[in-house]
């Protein structure tokens, strides 16, 4: 019998060979009704041993689930850890999860309390020493938290926390949202294959890079869930994703294959939702290279960029044109005028001079040397090669050569490597439904996202006194003058705003919700009918 993630590679690497080899076509039906077939029958079996279950499948994979400095936030999507307070997505605010209140007037010294009926999932209380405990870890392991947290000391005392910033700090109990901030037991070995948190759901087996296996915690503070058990896997190919959930093998596919979404929505029982989220897809610049310390060339970079074709084409319709990072139904969003948009090869050739180049024989070049640009990208999400090849077209017309690099963890490898000039990335821009977040992880000298290199003063000194204002309204402005300063000086260039898109079989799956901050997603209250 062939296993799930055996058949999704044998898939995909069926699905590479024969795309461009039409006579095949009739062999890949073929093969892929067989394993289908024999995939259904192991998937009805395997839910008759197991009771309710959901498989749900997912476009990033992971190899460790270790929530204190997992980028892919795995353990909380699959609803095994949890964090003191979470996001209201309805009203853009922060609501109580693990912490039941919290105070702190000055904005330095916080008083947290915690629910007292939240126990691990090995039976363990959840006080606050223990809490105490997760926090410190997760501020010796990630720098990231570290830097975000700003915490100079923790106090435990009973179901309370006392918590003291190194300097007054508004926000930062918005900042416990963090999925990096889940709260686990320290004390338990292996935190990396088995972290034991509070959520819903407990971790039973994890194959590195495949899946994870879950059953359901009964002892769940907020109502055990419905279910008895629940598959979280893994495929970074759409078009496997797509395939798994129209031949049944899955009960839910995030991100599907746009193209395929026409079909999965002519299917019976295949419910497709779009929903706008807190992203923005961008071309991330390499500031530290010696063309792009040229605003010029970076302006140039930004007009380069089609963003309405391809959110036509690519995205086919399923997006937003980016003007800034932020979407502009948000509070703290600019107003750009139109002066701004100008775009297209006559002004990014304006910009080019501006820097001294010129085009000589078909090639854009300064003091002899040609203009090249190295370019990063991904195909955990599958727009954004798609987008690099666009970028790469257009600027060829310009005379400009594009060499695009696929990489595997873009964190890891921007963070490591500044051996590349360009990248697309996709960053979460305000998951706490507030401009903090994004402007300290990608703009401050200390964020975790800087992989721009960014270290201006000017910008930096926004964000510091943001950083310290309570006021709704004032930290509006600031955000504001932010995104501006930003765009003003090109320190990256924002593509578009992508819908997020599930697809799953609504004759079985019951109370899905696809959530903006795409933090949410196995909950206590999913259910099949």
């Amino acid at each position: 019998m062939v296993r799930n993630r055996d058949f999704y590679r044998i898939y995909s690497t069926f699905h590479r060979y024969i795309r461009n080899n039409f006579l095949k076509i009739g062999f890949l039906v073929i093969f892929a009704g067989l394993l289908s077939a024999c995939e259904n029958s192991a998937t009805e079996t395997k839910n008759k041993e197991e009771g309710k279950h959901v498989h749900f499948l997912y476009n990033f994979s992971t190899n460790s689930l270790d929530p204190h400095v997992d980028s892919s936030y795995v353990p909380l999507r699959a609803g095994i850890t949890e964090t003191l307070v979470r996001l209201d997505e309805k009203n853009l605010t922060i609501k109580p999860w693990l912490a039941e209140s919290w105070e702190g007037e000055d904005g330095q010294h916080w008083t947290i309390k915690l629910r007292e009926d939240v126990k691990f999932q090995n039976g363990k209380k959840m006080d606050a020493k223990a809490v105490k405990a997760s926090l410190e870890r997760a501020l010796k392991e990630s720098v990231a938290v570290k830097n975000a947290l700003k915490i100079n000391n923790i106090q435990a005392d009973g179901y309370s926390l006392h918590i003291t910033t190194t300097a007054p700090f508004p926000e930062f109990v918005s900042e416990l949202v963090n999925p990096n901030v889940s709260i686990i037991d320290v004390t338990e070995g292996d935190i990396i294959h088995k972290p034991i948190g509070t959520g819903p759901f407990a971790l039973e087996s994890f194959t590195p890079g495949s899946k994870l296996e879950l059953k359901r915690y009964n002892d769940y503070w907020d109502g055990a869930s419905k279910l008895d058990s629940v598959t979280f896997s893994f495929n970074e190919d759409a078009n496997a994703r797509s395939l798994a959930l129209k031949s049944g093998q899955v009960d839910i596919v995030y991100r599907p294959e746009v193209e395929s979404l026409e079909t999965l929505k002519a299917m019976d029982g295949i419910k497709v939702e779009s929903t706008a989220t807190f992203r923005v897809h961008q071309m991330t610049m390499n500031m530290q290279r010696k063309s792009l310390k040229d605003v010029n060339v970076r302006r140039a970079v930004d007009a380069l960029i089609d963003r309405q074709k391809i959110v036509d084409t690519i995205l086919l319709g399923h997006a937003e044109v980016a003007q800034g990072p932020f979407l502009p139904s948000l509070p703290f969003a600019p107003k750009y005028e139109n002066s701004q948009m100008e775009k297209g090869a006559d002004v990014a050739i304006k910009h080019l001079e501006k820097a001294g180049y010129k085009l000589k024989d078909g090639k854009m070049k300064k003091n002899g040397e040609p203009l090249k640009f190295t370019l990063l990208t991904y195909s955990a999400r599958a727009d954004l090669p798609l987008i690099a090849q666009v970028f790469q077209s257009d600027a060829k017309k310009i005379g400009i050569d594009v060499e695009i690099r696929q990489i595997d963890i873009p964190e890891e490898y921007m963070a490591s490597n500044r051996d590349w000039d360009l990248a697309t990335y996709s960053n979460l821009t305000a998951p706490r439904g507030d401009a903090g977040y994004y402007l300290n992880a990608t703009y401050h000298p200390n964020g975790a996202l800087n992989f721009s290199g960014a270290s201006d003063p000017k910008l930096t000194a926004i964000i510091d006194k943001l950083n310290q204002t309570v006021n709704q309204e004032e930290r509006a402005t600031l955000s504001e003058q932010a995104a501006n300063y930003i765009n003003e000086h090109v320190i990256n260039s924002f593509v578009l705003h992508p819908s997020t898109i599930v697809a799953y079989n609504e004759d079985k799956v019951k109370n899905w919700v696809t959530t903006r901050s795409e933090y949410y997603m196995i909950t206590n209250k999913l259910d099949v009918k």
